[in-house]
């Protein structure tokens, strides 16, 4: 099922190229699950909430300006930087992952998807020597291991709505895990955006850096 509604509800001003590009994740990431398993079976059903809007829960705290570059760090098939890289068309996506298997999913929707804006890499992304005004992510790790992998690597030239820093895709009770970083920390409630159930804990986690 290609169904974008979901991503129109919320998006209703995306292009006819947007919305085209939108369509074929559906069948371009059932293709390549069956090969390479980066989406759990119960999830590729519910794609369109779980993964794409999910990941479209950034663009509802930041809307990146052209030429931002930013860095999806362990982006698995592609989440959150290809639904991203969608939505910004001028804004470079860099996607990152230790797993080269899924590296190669993310280049052959990108190329399926005409995305120009978009280059990966089998990389750790402690190795990475670039710096970036923004560092995405999906809940890859502990949030302190995070911030020490990516202290270093925010730019400081500035020209994006919010400071340059992370913003983190992350569900469930953060108190804990945030505690060192509260004073800095801004937590933004996706149930505050999208009305779904799945969203009922989910948070961006931004951190100006």
């Amino acid at each position: 099922m290609s169904d974008i509604s979901i991503i129109l509800k919320y998006f209703p001003t995306i292009t006819q190229t947007q919305q085209e590009q939108f369509i074929q994740l559906q069948p371009l990431y059932e293709e390549w699950n069956a090969q390479i398993n980066v989406i759990s079976r119960k999830d590729i059903d519910l794609l369109y909430e779980r993964h794409v809007l999910h990941s479209l829960g950034i663009a509802k705290v930041m809307d990146f300006k052209p030429n931002t570059n930013v860095m999806d760090v362990g982006c698995g098939g592609g989440f959150p930087g290809i639904p991203l890289a969608i939505l910004f068309p001028e804004t470079n996506f860099f996607l990152v992952d230790s797993i080269g298997k899924k590296i190669k999913v993310v280049e052959e929707v990108a190329k399926a998807l005409g995305l120009k804006n978009v280059r990966a890499e089998h990389i750790r992304a402690e190795e990475v020597n670039e710096k970036f005004e923004f560092v995405v992510s999906r809940a890859v790790t502990e949030f302190s291991t995070f911030y020490r992998w990516m202290q270093n690597k925010i730019s400081k030239k500035q020209f994006n709505p919010l400071p340059n820093g992370i913003l983190y895709l992350k569900g469930g009770d953060l108190t804990e895990e945030f505690k060192d970083f509260k004073k800095r920390v801004v937590l933004h409630d996706l149930k505050e955006y999208f009305s779904e159930e799945f969203f009922e804990t989910k948070k961006v986690v931004y951190l100006p850096m």
